[in-house]
């Protein structure tokens, strides 16, 4: 444990659901574990008790990657783990792969219907049928324009067209919209809708007053700070302010809160762990920035300046993202100038006083 974990409290200690169980975390509500075949490699799902139009079952929260072991592990969480129920409602925090994967699985295997913020549901219908972000040609001649020069590495971009319909490959054709500041009824208890922005197109966490529980999805992590990212289809956005921007909305929950995160254990410790992720990207953005006053830098430039380790075309993508992010933050407040040079990449130049 770092000394960053130490500073939050995980009530289950080292306890881990074990494959095609549940482990209980609240009166119910139980914590699924699947495996992910990433560097990331694991996600958190939960099983809620819930009720509609009189018919008791579970509300599943998150569903996992399209693949037979994923398949497989769900197939023993309905033989072990459903008490005889059925699942009533497939609820999605947002159109990232570990996320909604499976939806169009469950949701038929269950005529149950998917709940998802409007916006990452027309994303993941559109990701389902090309690409989002991950790879293409498109996708290469954007990471080009920010530096990237490793032919081995663009060219294994480039003919990644189908990422995500690999791991996505339907959306359920119905959905019911999440909207900010919604409340949804799961069995006895009241979840407001929080939507978050940065990391997702319309990332939805929901809160429990009444059993201090939030299912914080990606925007609340307790180990890593969740990938915050500039991609080719909007390339001049700033993704990291609305993502401060939004885990600062978080403030206005008890500080003893029980946090669910979707990778991670669950911990006690919201107001903290918000603080560390400011401090977090705080101590990254100075970084940016001292290395843009020595030399003007494209994103290339601010991979080894963020990332210390070796990192193969996948992880690429999502740290050249995220080092446009923080260039981006930079631009955006008026201490970086980008300008796009002969060469045809953008560089960051420091602005001087």
């Amino acid at each position: 444990m770092n000394l960053l974990e130490q500073e939050l409290d995980y009530p289950f200690g080292a306890q881990l659901p074990d494959s095609g169980r549940t482990l209980a975390v609240a009166p119910g509500v139980r914590w699924i574990r699947m495996g992910l075949p990433f560097a990331l490699d694991h996600i958190n799902l939960w099983l809620l008790a819930d009720e509609i139009d009189g018919r008791a079952g579970w509300t599943v929260v998150d569903c996992c990657i399209t693949r037979d072991e994923t398949k497989a592990q769900w197939e023993a969480i309905f033989a072990q783990e459903l008490q005889g129920l059925p699942i009533l409602r497939v609820l999605v925090t947002h159109m990232h792969p570990d996320h909604i994967g499976l939806a169009h699985w469950l949701c038929e295997r269950w005529q149950a219907p998917l709940w998802i913020s409007a916006t990452d549901y027309y994303a993941a219908r559109l990701g389902s049928q090309s690409t989002t972000g991950f790879g293409g040609p498109d996708s290469a001649a954007f990471f080009v324009a920010h530096g990237l020069r490793d032919e081995a590495q663009l060219s294994e971009i480039r003919g990644r067209t189908s990422y995500y319909p690999s791991l996505v490959p339907a959306v359920p054709r119905r959905f019911h919209r999440l909207l900010d500041g919604a409340t949804v009824r799961i069995g006895d208890h009241d979840w407001q809708c929080i939507s978050g922005y940065g990391h997702a197109p319309e990332h939805m966490a929901l809160y429990s007053a009444s059993q201090g529980l939030l299912l914080g999805g990606d925007m609340m992590l307790p180990r890593i700070s969740t990938n915050v990212s500039v991609f080719d289809q909007e390339p001049e956005s700033n993704p990291l302010q609305l993502f401060l921007d939004s885990i600062d909305r978080f403030q206005a929950l008890p500080a003893d809160t029980l946090t669910l995160p979707s990778h991670g254990k669950p911990f006690r410790g919201l107001h903290t762990r918000i603080r560390q992720l400011h401090d977090h990207h705080r101590d990254r953005l100075a970084e940016v920035l001292a290395a843009c006053q020595a030399q003007p830098c494209s994103g290339a430039d601010i991979l080894p300046v963020m990332f210390k380790r070796p990192l193969d075309a996948h992880q690429t993508t999502f740290a050249l993202g995220e080092a446009v992010a923080h260039l981006h933050a930079l631009w955006f407040q008026g201490l970086l100038q980008r300008r796009l040079e002969a060469d045809g990449v953008y560089r960051f130049h420091a602005v001087r006083a």
